[in-house]
């Protein structure tokens, strides 16, 4: 069944239902590109979204990743993948589907039209032919009339009598001429008729059934060519489907990655300090304490303590040497590596020093392995022109040579001094209980290796030599670790600023009766005033209140610490340790 022979007199219809068959068509073309434009933009936003949320890259996550954070980098290098893939499906759908519809949408306007028009002309020969044959029948009509008339009034004057012969040879003349035209139209009339009927048996059997069934034929390959345009739509679709799961399954991968156990072990490692916890304190019983003792153990601080007392021995020249030990380690402050920490590693707790320690010798080492291939691989190349002139002019790569082996040189240099230090750091037995052991007072007398150090290693003169020639570092590496942690913890430790008080250890010993001495206040430095409040939280250290000026009686020896004194208290003052980067101080001339 076609539309030829089932619609023949439906031509407005169809050409009505044609044209919106092709608005339709347009319309699903409009779809796909909004659609191409939605996964273009949600591929952007995803974009966006992983570059927004892409860790930064620094040296410590580098070095220090956990399970979690690598898993978190596979989901968006994943989902950046996604992104990629919802690109694809867009430019698919506009070259394959979008195309396709926009030259499909064409070429049916133009057949559409040009089969209307087709149509409308046959149309128009069947109605000017039709026009023909009522004019045709007019015609006859009239004459036909005419002839009715003449024959009547022939018929009249030759049943008068009184009119003459002429007169009715005239009516009779008149009334064959009449006849005459009204034959001629009848004959007209019947060819217009027969041509008529001939046409339109034709238009309607066979030249408008053509036109309709190419209207049909145009809409079913409508029909039929939205129906491929739907399904290539979905094989875009499908075709990133399964890097889409595979996406989804790396993803998965990503999270079963996860290792909750091997992350905590990562944190211990990342933050152990090697400090040993602090021991048992001492039951004091002051009711067997004698008269004296209770008056001295006000000047002494106690393990606990807030005040921090100096031995009665520190004279003014003991004092002076202090001061100058104070400028040396002040000129090592400042000696920092680009990341903020110290070229030895000596504000670092022991663990995390030894560990920052192997990592340089390791860095070291591949620099000296670098700088050792370039060297040779310079030698060889000198070989070359010295055997050969015409290749080159071995001179040329002296000023090289000479540039990489002293380059070589350092690189050892630096390697062999960061290696004593690793040895040093790991023969090191750490004894602190806690990160201000080395600055606070046991039972009057200070416990600190450096102090033990200094004391051992002679004068002021030997600290300068240090700092200018190849034992410094040693030097550094030789006292203990101190742990460089922010203001809030409470966490850091210290060198004395005291000069050696004789032997002393490290170690918890008892001491006897002798070895106490009278107390007495360490003379000011300086002034400082408290830029921001800081609560005590760790033991030695005291509490403060912003714009508080103190008393400052021991510098910052690098640890992040400065002692300070505060008026007030049952002996008259308070001494205790506070954040260096919490005051502002102002030295005595």
């Amino acid at each position: 069944m076609g539309w030829g022979i089932e619609l023949w007199d439906q031509y407005e219809n169809l050409a009505t239902h044609t044209q919106k068959g092709i608005d339709f068509l347009d319309r699903y073309g409009n779809f796909i590109r909004d659609r191409s434009a939605i996964e273009v933009e949600y591929a952007g936003k995803l974009r966006r979204l992983v570059k927004n949320y892409q860790p930064k890259k620094s040296k410590e996550d580098e070095e220090n990743e956990f399970s979690s954070f690598q898993a978190f980098k596979c989901v968006l290098k994943e989902v950046a993948d996604l992104a990629g893939q919802r690109e694809v499906v867009a430019e698919n759908l506009q070259l394959q589907v979008l195309q396709g519809i926009s030259l499909l949408a064409k070429n049916l306007r133009d057949e559409r039209k040009k089969s209307l028009n087709d149509g409308a002309l046959r149309t128009q020969n069947l109605t000017s032919q039709i026009a023909a044959l009522e004019r045709a029948k007019r015609n006859y009509e009239k004459a036909f009339r005419e002839a009715e008339k003449s024959i009547e009034s022939y018929q009249k004057a030759d049943a008068d009598l009184n009119l003459s012969r002429a007169e009715v040879e005239k009516q009779r003349n008149n009334m064959n001429i009449r006849c005459g035209q009204s034959e001629d139209a009848k004959n007209e009339y019947a060819n217009q008729l027969q041509k008529t009927n001939k046409l339109q048996q034709t238009h309607f059997e066979t030249s408008l059934p053509e036109v309709f069934n190419r209207l049909q034929e145009l809409d079913e390959k409508r029909t039929r060519g939205l129906k491929e345009f739907i399904k290539g739509a979905a094989d875009v679709e499908s075709a990133v489907a399964p890097i889409i799961a595979r996406c989804l399954e790396g993803m998965v991968k990503a999270a079963d990655a996860i290792n909750e156990k091997e992350d905590s072990l990562k944190v211990i490692e990342k933050y152990q300090s090697g400090f040993q916890p602090p021991g048992d304190l001492p039951f004091e019983d002051l009711s067997k304490a004698d008269s004296d003792t209770s008056n001295n153990s006000q000047n002494y601080t106690s393990t606990s303590g807030l005040n921090h007392l100096t031995a009665k021995g520190t004279t003014t020249n003991k004092l002076k040497k202090r001061v100058g030990l104070f400028g040396i380690f002040a000129s090592n402050k400042n000696n920092l590596s680009t990341d903020g920490m110290k070229e030895d590693f000596s504000d670092l707790p022991p663990t995390q020093r030894r560990k920052k320690l192997q990592q340089k010798v390791q860095e070291l080492q591949q620099k000296v392995a670098q700088e050792q291939a370039a060297s040779e691989g310079l030698m060889k190349m000198k070989g070359v022109y010295e055997a050969n002139s015409l290749l080159g002019d071995p001179r040329s790569v002296e000023d090289q040579l000479n540039e990489s082996v002293n380059k070589l040189d350092k690189l050892r240099m630096e390697l062999q001094r960061y290696q004593k230090l690793l040895d040093q750091a790991n023969s090191q037995t750490i004894v602190q209980h806690s990160p201000q052991a080395n600055r606070v007072i046991h039972n009057g007398q200070r416990s600190s290796s450096l102090s033990s150090y200094r004391h051992s290693n002679g004068s002021n003169h030997d600290h300068h030599h240090d700092d200018h020639g190849d034992d410094h570092p040693d030097h550094d590496a030789g006292s203990l670790s101190s742990s460089s942690a922010s203001p809030e913890s409470g966490l850091g430790t210290s060198h004395t600023s005291l000069p050696g008080s004789g032997q002393g250890s490290t170690n918890d010993q008892p001491i006897n009766d002798e070895m106490y001495f009278e107390a007495e206040a360490l003379p000011p430095l300086g002034t400082c005033k408290a830029l921001y409040p800081f609560d005590a939280t760790s033991e030695g250290s005291i509490p403060m209140s912003e714009g508080e000026e103190l008393l400052v009686i021991e510098l910052d020896q690098g640890d992040g610490w400065t002692r300070v004194r505060r008026l007030c208290g049952p002996n008259g003052w308070e001494e205790g340790f506070v954040p260096t980067s919490y005051i502002e101080s102002t030295l005595y001339a």
